[in-house]
């Protein structure tokens, strides 16, 4: 298993710098007219060395050596292809929506699968849907290749050589590391506001260290994970959050405030713009911020897979869609919530330890009552269920044994629209609701045959 590491140059003096701005600005004008040229149905099928010998034969000169512009056309190709893998995710749904014959499903995703989707009119339709062309925003990288870059040790630290726009010249970087830790293999170099990371993979070893509980997982917000058993793992999480969304909201009304300022009086625009509306030290506590919310996430991640030999949780990749106001401050400090990072760290961990990693249809989950067999009863309100019998239970516990149902209904899949899932549980509560007319009269859900007393429990 690959992970990245990521170094920081310790000091760089401003012609350095400037020297890999430059490059890095003539290889951002070759990203973009990849992906202008080969951002969408032209690109299909193409490979990076297909278009490399396109160019050579055509004598295009890109004003920096070969081997940069060479990398950068792979990495911007397979950025375009990864782009296209994720488009065909939603596709999958789309066909799933459409079609329950074995056949007519096989059919389509073979010509997903292999990028033959233009021959079905349905399939060039949603893939132009979603697969929409691709523009470069990406100006401040340099790909450099394992044999064109060199390490080196002075004063105990760790020196990086890399290629320059002169021929036979190399730019040294100081790194806060050593050698012991120094990067390896084709790196990416990335410019941040006058400061250099550099970028690159090691090989971590998948150890056989995890639990060997099967566990139903809601992401929250509070806390990062709760389980089907009720424990919490990355308490904290929404506290940091909405401390960090408050101070941007204030941070940014002031912004706003010195806009207008420099707007009606232009002889104070240039001042205001150069020492009062700069970027660095906002995107420096970005960073900090992000590398505490990895903290805690991974942390609770790693509790969780400690505990966990299975673990079932929710497919949250579509965007959530709800009619619901909660308040404007509510909404903001909602819109900051990390789900993305919530998923990947779940399936990093449990790639690294060993765990299995199943992933159910997220519909309604937060919804049914867990403890009377998954049935639309019961209401929902913050971090709290109201179960129909009064019981008062905790949402995202309430969410988690759910979700572990979830992975054993044959009914529900894990592209089922949430249309017909709401339908489902809908016909499972009305059937319940109307045969259970007596006390202890009997009412069978699913393989078994429960009382009212047994569901309402």
């Amino acid at each position: 298993m690959k992970l990245t590491r990521i170094h920081h140059c310790k000091t760089l003096n401003k012609s350095k710098y400037e020297q890999l701005e430059k490059q890095a600005a003539l290889l951002g004008a070759i990203r973009s007219k990849v992906w202008r040229e080969y951002g969408s149905i032209n690109g299909v099928g193409l490979r990076d060395r297909e278009i490399r010998d396109l160019w050579l034969k055509q004598g295009v000169d890109f004003k920096v050596p070969a081997n940069p512009w060479k990398e950068t056309l792979r990495d911007a190709i397979s950025d375009i292809k990864a782009y296209r893998e994720a488009a065909k995710e939603k596709v999958k749904k789309a066909i799933s929506e459409r079609t329950s014959c074995k056949k007519e499903l096989k059919r389509l995703y073979t010509l997903l699968k292999r990028d033959k989707w233009m021959e079905d009119n349905f399939l060039c339709r949603q893939m132009r849907k979603h697969f929409k062309h691709g523009v470069n925003h990406t100006h401040n990288q340099i790909i450099v290749r394992a044999d064109m870059c060199k390490t080196f040790e002075l004063n105990g630290h760790c020196w990086l050589k890399v290629p320059s726009l002169v021929p036979r010249k190399t730019i040294q970087i100081p790194l806060n590391t050593t050698m012991g830790f120094a990067p390896t293999g084709t790196l990416r170099i990335i410019l941040k506001n006058g400061t250099v990371e550099v970028h690159s993979q090691y090989e971590v070893e998948v150890v056989e260290n995890c639990g060997t509980e099967t566990l139903g997982v809601d992401k929250g917000y509070t806390e990062a994970f709760v389980d089907s058993d009720g424990d919490a793992f990355g308490e904290g999480l929404g506290r940091l959050i909405s401390s960090e969304s408050d101070y941007l909201n204030q941070k940014y009304k002031n912004r706003n405030k010195l806009h207008s300022v420099a707007n009606k009086k232009p002889h104070k625009r240039q001042n205001i713009i150069k020492n009062n509306l700069g970027r660095k030290k906002l995107d420096k506590r970005q960073d900090c911020q992000k590398a505490k919310l990895k903290t805690v996430i991974y942390t609770g991640a790693h509790k969780l897979v400690d505990k966990a030999g299975l673990i079932v949780c929710e497919d949250l990749t579509s965007p959530i869609q709800s009619k619901r106001s909660y308040g404007k401050n509510t909404n903001r400090r909602l819109n900051a919530w990390v789900k993305g990072m919530l998923a990947d760290s779940l399936t990093t961990v449990s790639q690294r330890r060993g765990s299995a990693l199943q992933v159910v249809n997220a519909a309604y989950t937060s919804q049914m009552d867990s403890f009377c067999h998954g049935l639309l009863v019961g209401t929902r309100k913050g971090d709290k269920f109201y179960r129909e019998n009064g019981v008062v239970v905790q949402a995202d516990h309430n969410a988690a044994r759910n979700v572990l149902a979830r992975n054993k209904d044959a009914e529900i899949s894990l592209f089922t629209p949430y249309k017909k899932v709401r339908e489902i549980l809908q016909a499972r509560t009305d059937r319940y609701k109307s045969e259970l007319t007596d006390l202890g009269s009997s009412y069978t859900l699913g393989n078994e045959t429960l009382t009212e007393c047994e569901l309402v429990a």
